[in-house]
């Protein structure tokens, strides 16, 4: 495959067009073909013969009608369009390995999204890129330029979810990692603090993609690196997220235990990320039904927030979300783990009607718990209204887990007899 060059591949000036990279960014393939065929010359007949795709169905995709998102379709179009794996959330391609070295090196050093806050000027721009090939040593504005990139990451998640942004991260993560070696003792914990925190949100990453595995092992490592840049809110943070996996793997005993140890893991952690340890603590009491000790928790858990939230300053950047709401959010959850579905209604609807509308992929999730809670208060229409409401988003950017809210949401319904039921199933089928 790697010696062929299929007659749709799209030029490099394409390729290096912000409007074409965010179009790959959020999947929408009828923008990238509308954008190709005017860009690079390539009709909707030779992308359609290339990608293997009806010639009709690429015409209804260029005009916003449906959408691609299997994991099949897509590496076949990044193949046949030869798109770089990173620019669509994949691996790299095996024909990459055949790119030019002499065009390899021109390439932008660093890969990130099309976001115009993080940009480097372009003294900076010349500085990362000497920096990455070796020719001088990191310093303090390429560190503080990859932190800010890494800021802007973590809320771009949280609107195109995390399945665009997976080849990126591991790409600027091999990068952080390339700069250690010649790291000035004054700068080298600090690489190794900020290659914790991508290791970690890697690990998030392959978390909300249903990949346990690879999420453990990336906490793991984003501990280790934690632990040897003494950086106590990571460490403790990585296990309170070890105990978010055991959660989502329903063993409460495991799950309180690593956020017990969180809790416990240093004196000088933030108020914020004990009071997160302390919440993930009560989930693991709830979630055994154990409604004394997770209420005693949450309340402990609420006070540290609420302070931690009159210094925002003293907290690390990855705690940018949490607050007054996303503990509403939390308690809503422990509720529906003690089965007090009505209260659980009340705070989860409360806490997903104050999310930001850019926060896509927790309004899918919370709003798919919300719809599941709905159901099993027995309030049937509000239920799949709601879940009706999150089905776009919950494909789009909240799989694996608030898609399965929604089946769980169904079946409840179901087995109720509700007539909603089959409406609910009927539009999460026509999403495969």
């Amino acid at each position: 495959m790697s010696s062929y060059l299929s007659p749709a591949a799209l030029p490099p000036h394409v390729l290096d067009r912000s409007d074409v990279r965010r179009a790959l960014e959020r999947h929408d393939f009828g923008a990238v073909f509308t954008l190709v065929r005017q860009w690079g010359g390539i009709s909707f007949s030779k992308i359609a013969d290339a990608c293997d795709i009806k010639p009709e169905r690429v015409g209804k995709l260029a005009r916003g009608e449906g959408s691609i998102t299997t994991y099949e379709k897509i590496t076949q179009i990044a193949d046949a369009l030869r798109i770089p794996g990173h620019l669509v959330g994949l691996s790299p391609r095996p024909w990459e390995s055949d790119q030019p070295r002499a065009e390899a090196d021109e390439a932008t050093p660093i890969a990130s999204l099309e976001l115009p806050s993080p940009a480097p000027d372009p003294d900076l721009l010349d500085r990362l890129t000497k920096t990455v090939r070796g020719t001088i040593r990191a310093d303090s504005a390429t560190l503080d330029w990859l932190d800010r990139l890494l800021a802007e990451h973590r809320k771009a998640e949280d609107d195109i979810g995390s399945r665009p942004l997976v080849g990126i991260m591991r790409q600027q993560l091999s990068t952080v990692v390339g700069l250690h070696p010649a790291a000035s003792s004054g700068l080298a914990t600090r690489v190794v603090r900020l290659a914790s925190e991508h290791a970690q949100f890697l690990a998030w990453m392959a978390q909300d993609q249903g990949n346990s595995s690879a999420a453990l092992a990336w906490y793991d490592r984003s501990h280790e690196w934690a632990m040897e840049a003494a950086d106590a809110d990571m460490a403790a943070t990585t296990l309170s997220m070890k105990a978010h996996l055991a959660w989502s793997a329903g063993d409460s005993d495991r799950c309180a235990r690593l956020a017990h140890a969180a809790r416990r893991a240093s004196p000088k952690t933030s108020l914020g990320v004990q009071g997160m340890a302390a919440q993930m603590e009560a989930r693991g009491y709830a979630l055994r039904g154990e409604a004394d000790a997770a209420h005693r928790l949450l309340d402990e858990a609420q006070q540290l927030i609420a302070r931690a939230a009159e210094r925002p300053e003293d907290e690390p950047p990855w705690m940018y979300f949490y607050g007054e709401n996303w503990f509403t959010l939390q308690r809503g959850m422990a509720e529906m783990h003690l089965r007090r579905w009505d209260t659980a209604v009340d705070l989860l609807r409360t806490g997903v009607g104050a999310l930001p509308t850019q926060y896509r992929r927790d309004r899918s999730w919370y709003g798919a718990c919300l719809a599941h809670a709905l159901a099993a208060a027995g309030h049937a229409d509000a239920a799949a209204h709601t879940a009706l409401g999150c089905t776009a988003d919950a494909s789009d950017v909240g799989r694996p887990h608030a898609w399965n809210e929604l089946h769980t949401t169904a079946a409840l319904l179901l087995r109720r007899a509700a007539p909603q039921a089959r409406g609910l199933i009927d539009a999460l089928g026509s999403y495969g």
